[in-house]
This record gives C-alpha cells, sequence and structure tokens, in this order.
C-alpha cells in the first residue's frame, strides 16, 4: 500500500469510536497497573468482561504484544455473540474499531481496511453522522467504563457518556451501574456530600438494583452511601445480603471491608480484604486498604495503651508494609506513597518521610487531587516537624488553590485560620498575616470578610499593591 493510502487509512481510523481515540496516550499513564486490574476482573469472571478485553487489546498494543491484543479482541468479539446475540453488531461497533488500529500498528494494512468496510456496513443504518461510527448508547456507554477505569481527570467525561447512553437507554442496568459508579468517584474527589433525599448516587445505585436485585457490588456501593447518612441498619442489611450471596468476589469484600473499617470494626475489615488478596493478590488497592486498616489499628492503640510498644512496632511494620507493597504494585500510587511517608514520620523516620514528599514535589504531572493531598501533608510536616509556620502556609496556600471543599481543602483551609490567627495574636499589625488571611477568605468564597482583611492589611502596610488590587478585584467600581 502506498503512502498516500497508508495516510488515507490513518485518517479513516481517526475518525473512529474506540480505545485508540479515546485514552490519552499520555507518558504518565499506568499501562501496567490498568492491566493487571483488567486481567484481574477478567479472571474472577465478573460482569462486562467483553469491556474489559476491548480494553486491554489497547493496553497490550501499546506495549507492543499485538497477538496479545488480537486474541483480547476475538474474545470481546466471542462474548458479544453468546451474550448480545440479538445487538451483536451494535456491541462490535468498538472491538472492529480496536481490530482496525491493531493490524494498523501491525502493517496489515489490508486487514485494518476490512474492519473499516465492516463498521461502514454496520454503521449507515444507525446514524446519519460519520461513515464509521455511530453515537449510540453502547457505544457512549463503554467509552464511560473505560475512561472510568483510566484516571480521576477522566471521570467527569465518563459521567457525560453514560449521561447520553441513559437519555436514550435509561432502563439499561450498565449504563446506570456506570452513572452511579462515575458519580460516587465524582463526589469522594469533590468531598461534598448532599443529603440522602438529593444524593443522586443513591438515587440511580436504588435504580441499579431495582432492575436488577441480585447485582451485590451495587448493594455495598448502596450500603456505603447509606452508612454516611447514618442509615446503620438498612447498611448493614444490604452488606450482609452481598457477602452471602456472592462470599468470593473481591470487588464486594473491598468495599464490605471499607464499609466495616468505617464501622471501626477493623478486624473484620482485615479479615474481608485477606480473603479479596487470596483472589488477587497484585491488587495495589488491596493492599493500600490493608495498611490504612493497620495504620488504624495503631492509632487507636496510640490513644488508648501508649506503653504497648511491642504492639505499636507490629502495626507500623504491617502499615509499612501493605502501603509500600501499594505502590510497588502501582508506581503512581501517590496516596500509598503519603500514607507510607506518613507511618515513616510517626516511626521516628522523618528523614525517609521528607524524602518521599520530596520525590512527589518533583513531579509535573500528579493530578489535582494527588497534588491537593501532597500540598496538604507536606504543609503539616512543615508545621509539626521542621515547626516553619512559613514553608507550612505556602503549601497550604497552594492545596487551597485546588478542589474547593474537598476533605483536603478543609483542613488546608482550617490550618492556615489557626496558624494566621495565632500571628495576628502574637502581632496585631502584622499587614501580611492579614493580607494572607484575606487570600483565605477569598478562596473560601467569604468576600466580605477578605475586603475587611485586605482594608486592615492596607492600614499596616499602606500601598501595598498586591492588597489594592485584591480589593479591586473584590469590590470592582460600577
Amino acid at each position: 500500500m502506498s503512502n498516500t493510502l497508508k495516510e488515507s487509512l490513518f485518517e479513516k481510523l481517526c475518525q473512529l469510536q474506540c480505545h485508540f481515540t479515546w485514552i490519552p496516550q499520555k507518558d504518565n499513564t499506568d499501562f501496567s497497573d490498568m492491566k493487571l486490574r483488567l486481567q484481574d476482573s477478567i479472571k474472577l469472571g465478573v460482569k462486562y468482561q467483553a469491556t474489559s478485553y476491548n480494553q486491554l487489546a489497547f493496553i497490550n498494543c501499546q506495549q507492543g504484544n499485538y497477538e496479545e491484543a488480537i486474541q483480547n479482541l476475538k474474545e470481546a468479539e466471542r462474548i458479544w455473540r453468546e451474550k448480545h446475540n440479538y445487538e451483536f453488531e451494535r456491541r462490535s461497533i468498538i472491538t472492529y474499531g480496536n481490530f482496525a488500529w491493531v493490524y494498523y500498528h501491525m502493517g496489515q494494512l489490508t486487514e485494518a481496511q476490512t474492519y473499516l468496510d465492516k463498521l461502514e456496513m454496520i454503521c449507515k443504518p444507525l446514524s446519519d453522522g460519520p461513515r464509521y461510527t455511530a453515537m449510540i448508547p453502547e457505544v457512549y456507554g463503554e467509552k464511560g467504563w473505560s475512561l472510568l477505569s483510566s484516571a480521576a481527570e477522566f471521570y467527569e467525561e465518563a459521567k457525560e457518556c453514560f449521561e447520553k447512553a441513559l437519555e436514550k437507554d435509561c432502563n439499561n442496568v450498565e449504563w446506570n451501574m456506570g452513572y452511579a459508579t462515575a458519580l460516587l468517584r465524582l463526589e469522594n474527589i469533590s468531598g461534598v456530600l448532599e443529603n440522602q433525599e438529593r444524593s443522586q448516587p443513591v438515587r440511580y445505585l436504588r435504580r441499579v438494583l431495582e432492575l436488577d436485585p441480585d447485582d451485590t457490588v451495587a448493594m455495598v456501593m448502596l450500603a456505603l452511601k447509606l452508612q454516611e447518612f447514618n442509615e446503620a441498619e438498612k447498611a448493614n442489611e444490604l452488606v450482609k445480603d452481598a457477602l452471602t450471596k456472592t462470599p468470593d468476589l473481591p470487588y464486594v469484600l473491598r468495599y464490605a471491608a471499607k464499609f466495616y473499617r468505617n464501622r471501626r470494626d477493623v478486624n473484620t475489615a482485615i479479615d474481608l480484604l485477606e480473603r479479596a488478596l487470596d483472589f488477587t493478590p497484585r491488587s495495589s488497592f488491596l493492599h493500600h486498604q490493608m495498611g490504612k486498616c493497620y495504620s488504624g489499628k495503631l492509632l487507636a492503640l496510640k490513644k488508648k495503651d501508649k506503653s504497648n510498644n511491642q504492639q505499636k512496632a507490629e502495626l507500623i511494620s504491617k502499615s509499612k508494609y501493605h502501603f509500600q507493597k501499594a505502590f510497588e504494585l502501582k508506581p503512581s500510587f501517590t496516596f500509598a506513597k503519603l500514607d507510607f511517608a506518613r507511618i515513616c514520620f510517626e516511626n521516628g523516620e522523618a528523614d525517609r518521610a521528607e524524602e518521599i514528599h520530596k520525590s512527589l514535589l518533583s513531579l509535573t504531572d500528579l493530578a489535582l487531587d494527588h497534588k491537593q493531598a501532597l500540598d496538604c501533608q507536606v504543609g503539616l510536616f512543615e508545621l509539626n516537624h521542621k515547626t516553619s509556620e512559613s514553608n507550612a502556609i505556602i503549601y497550604f496556600l497552594d492545596g487551597l488553590k485546588i478542589n474547593h471543599g474537598s476533605k483536603q481543602w478543609k483542613l488546608c483551609d482550617s490550618n492556615l485560620r489557626k496558624i494566621l490567627g495565632k500571628q495576628i495574636q502574637r502581632n496585631p499589625r502584622n499587614s501580611k498575616a492579614f493580607g494572607i488571611l484575606g487570600m483565605v477568605h477569598q478562596l473560601a468564597g467569604e468576600k466580605d470578610e477578605a475586603v475587611k482583611c485586605f482594608e486592615k492589611a492596607l492600614i499596616f502596610d499602606p500601598g501595598n499593591e498586591e492588597y489594592l488590587n485584591a480589593l479591586s478585584e473584590l469590590s470592582p467600581s460600577t
């Protein structure tokens, strides 16, 4: 095939809706971790296996494992035929798009064109738009799952995909579950918790269970939400029902473990996580959850018995082991590294904790929620270990500029107010402290308080351009 024909084929491939046109091929994409998670989900026989095979094919192709990618796609095609025979063509749009791309990367351009021809025949009666794709619920839904399994920065787009799928097929269990999952993850990042009557995740998880009363993953996810709303009896009933129906499903075990950890029944949580690790020993998520359980036990022991050094040492060792295992399995696991650093600090290993902080601070591609958690923890380290209020303020302010309302945002906000309050108490003419406090109020949306602080700052530092500009921004001339 000539270069001109190859370029023409590439242009057609770029029009497709499939994993090769969805997931940004960024240097920081953790394909190895994603591959492990997909392989585990396939091994466990969970729902939507064809979707997992499609995404696994994309990853294998990125890693140069072309034959494995082709086998993955053949498995996806087989599952679509067996489980969705009546809608096989609609379901195969993404699989055939992936086939075309893999064959293109293999240099088998005739085979790639064959799949484009198949797509044209399938999509022509389904769409008046592009020749080689059709924006139907099956395409939006699978794109949503693909984005959900990638990175937090794509969760909002995933939610929008499921919304579009539900517009045309509101009774589809898969799209309702995907939408509920996207809503939950976005809520966890924002830290903003709506009341139960207005909670969208609760509404859609209940809808999933109306459509499929045996969806045990939806049961435990709903239980966790109801636990937040203090509906303990109903939440407990859901968790017990889910564990009875699917006692060996790691996805159920891990959410159930979080439920019991929240209830401070840490030993039950650990038992459930150990069972889940028997099935998926390479799960960085499960190791991180185990570390959180042991660090929780450590905190409880410190409050109860300050003299039991042997048990403390054991809990520190177990916490460190699981946190370290989590980021060894997934090198991009920022939260596991931060938890490991925190345990090191508590164990008197401040230098090691600082080394981890510096390593993370040197990264330029951290997701915003990871960056905020890092700023918050480093701020606390500077404040409590190095007793540097000035450095702590810098990190807390950086954290305050990200993800308004999240748990880390609230920690940055409260610590800044405490530090600045003490500084003003020590020196009521401290213009800098008033100026920074004005910024804190401004970032919190407290306009009147911010204006008062900047006006006080100007009393003690007349003509300061930064404060004048801030006031001008807060009180624009009309």
